[in-house]
């Protein structure tokens, strides 16, 4: 008896549960032997998925299942990744499938990442199956979180057939789902499932028609050293064979006949060589000489090729330059203007959310993105892949329209217990934020702003100082809209480093009542580089080598352990939060620094003159 293909992704918000859940389905599929499963969030790979919690990259991998009646399945499941953005990866992911789950936590119901890929998954004509997760918790609340829901269903504009959703409760850490939610299974139960009968029931099989010519919408990339780039993606229509040959139409229109030399199937984690993949299944393609994304593989005699992958525009750029700091070369294999064109061009032939431009200079390039978090993970994979770069302060994408000037506004939500209401809505309404909607959940309350994109820059770790640490906040784009009034700058001066060397605890003893201290003893630093922040609203210079003058006079008091604070450790988004214009953050495999741009003081203040003469 042949398989019946079902496709199905998973759409959820950051650290509900959703990899875990995968890993379950993969478990107790069947199909892999005890202990072959070894560890949690197999599909979470990557390394800094592992160290974030949250997925980047989309995946791909299927089950083989066999309902009661003994028939077959095959269950093609995408991991898909729950930021907004990372909205290139999940625009590509929801056209390989044919259903959703929705799943949502039972305590902390829908979040903004919830609406966004929703939003897109109903765009897309994918009816939800919502999964109501983490039951375990004895705080669950599903009645509410089911209601929240549908009125979010409501809201994004959801027709009769997709408000009419099949409901399945689960717990993906103990491993069980049930369709009721009164009588929830006993402790010890491992057993899934109910969410598989719930996914062949309501997710439709893909039309087969293997008779229509050949369509192949290319959706993912990847790569292997032995037989070069591979191209993922799903047959629309007709049936596409290892051996022949096809016509690959790109986004632009270009047309070029090549041959298939290999096809595979997902197969659980891996993959398996197969002879054909028939309408409706996913496959990856292997032999191409020139495969992209969006890409359709067409048959020569009648080439039809499919929409391209639309991806919402970025609405953030920086400005990539070569690292030409004191220390430049000292930690990096890939320190040249050459090695950073190579690797930005290489990352767009995968990250279809970015845009890449030359810059002022031959050593500089504009790279926009769909968020700080986006252009984030990019550096912090080029850095632990060995380059060196360094990196300008974000800025907002604005564009005309009408005449009018235009900024990216983001749909801001925050939750904040009670008692530091008053600092956040201070907060947020200085940056130009406007307060939509608010209610209490508990002992938090819950607000949604909508706020310029550059008053987002720099918030979170204010927040996090204003609520001590007690505020969670997450944003996705709205919408342009006129260009509102001036955002508050970095409300403290630096202090900069005036002579290159090893800091010394006498140094950083002498300046601890200036500020905060971004170094500690030992570590190497150059002249010009940030090392603390100022007490007040200017930039000062200090000398953090300093060393303590020996004298053959002995001192009346004997000597004392000299105690400092810890220093303040900015991870990589921080920094790029906290600099300003006239500064850079400098990254290199082994150390995160941040810089002025004009090493000198002389020149630093000649600058200043020029600006402040030009102003008057």
């Amino acid at each position: 008896m042949p398989q019946e293909i079902r496709n199905v992704a998973i759409i959820a918000h950051v650290d509900h549960g959703k990899t875990t859940l995968v890993d379950q389905l993969l478990r107790q599929s069947g199909q892999f032997r005890e202990g072959e499963l070894k560890g949690e969030c197999i599909l979470d790979s990557n390394p800094l998925e592992r160290e974030r919690g949250i997925t980047i990259l989309a995946k791909n991998c299927a089950i083989r299942y066999t309902d009661r009646a003994g028939k077959d399945y095959h269950i093609n499941i995408i991991d898909t990744p729950g930021h907004a953005d990372f909205g290139g990866e999940v625009e590509r992911v929801l056209m390989m499938a044919d259903g959703a789950l929705l799943l949502v936590d039972a305590v902390d119901g829908t979040m903004p990442q919830t609406r966004y890929v929703l939003g897109k998954a109903l765009a897309a004509g994918l009816r939800p199956i919502v999964v109501i997760n983490k039951m375990d918790r004895p705080e669950r609340r599903p009645d509410a979180v089911l209601t929240q829901v549908f009125d979010l269903l409501v809201d994004l504009g959801a027709d009769d057939h997709a408000l009419d959703f099949p409901v399945v409760y689960a717990s993906g850490k103990e491993g069980w789902a049930t369709a009721e939610p009164r009588h929830l299974p006993p402790a010890g139960t491992v057993d899934v499932h109910p969410l598989f009968e719930a996914i062949i029931r309501h997710v439709p099989a893909p039309r087969l028609d293997a008779a229509a010519p050949l369509q192949v919408l290319i959706t993912t990339l990847d790569y292997s050293d032995y037989v070069g780039r591979i191209g993922i993606g799903r047959v629309f229509a007709g049936t596409l064979r290892a051996g022949q040959d096809v016509m690959s139409i790109d986004r632009r229109g270009g047309r070029r006949t090549q041959r298939v030399a290999q096809l595979l199937r997902f197969e659980g984690l891996g993959r398996q060589e197969v002879a054909a993949i028939d309408a409706g299944d996913i496959c990856a393609v292997v032999g191409l000489e020139q495969v992209d994304i969006g890409d359709t593989l067409a048959d020569p005699a009648d080439p039809r090729p499919l929409p391209a992958v639309h991806v919402d525009e970025p609405t953030l750029h920086m400005t990539f330059r070569v690292n030409d700091g004191p220390f430049a070369g000292q930690e990096g294999k890939y320190v040249t203007s050459r090695h950073l064109r190579e690797r930005l061009m290489k990352e767009l032939q995968s990250n279809v959310a970015l845009r890449v431009a030359e810059g002022q200079s031959l050593d500089e390039f504009e790279v926009s993105g769909r968020g700080l978090l986006h252009l984030g993970i990019l550096l912090e994979n080029m850095r632990r892949e060995g380059y060196e770069v360094a990196v300008g302060k974000p800025k907002v994408i604005y564009r005309e329209e009408g005449g009018v000037r235009q900024e990216p506004l983001e749909h801001l939500v925050v939750d904040v217990p009670q008692d530091s209401l008053g600092p956040v809505m201070q907060l947020v309404g200085d940056r130009r934020g406007e307060l939509a909607k608010m209610d209490a959940r508990g002992r938090l309350v819950h607000l949604e702003f909508v706020i310029p994109a550059r008053g987002l820059i720099g918030l979170r770790s204010r927040m996090l100082t204003a609520t001590a640490g007690e505020a969670v906040m997450h944003h996705n784009f709205a919408r342009y809209d006129t260009v509102r009034g001036p955002v508050p700058r970095r409300a403290t001066g630096v202090m900069i480093a005036t002579e290159t060397g090893q800091v010394t605890s006498y140094a950083l003893d002498q300046l601890a009542e200036r500020g905060v201290m971004f170094v500690e003893p030992g570590q190497r630093v150059y002249a010009g580089q940030v090392v603390g922040e100022h007490g007040k609203d200017d930039d000062i210079p200090v000398n953090v080598v300093r060393q303590k003058k020996l004298t053959n006079m002995r001192a009346s008091t004997k000597e004392f352990t000299v105690v400092l604070k810890a220093p303040r450790r900015l991870t990589l988004e921080a920094a790029l939060e906290y600099i300003e214009e006239d500064e850079l953050v400098e990254l290199t495999p082994q150390s995160i620094r941040m810089r002025k741009r004009h090493l000198s003081e002389n020149e630093r203040k000649r600058r200043a003159r020029r600006k402040a003469a030009a102003e008057a």
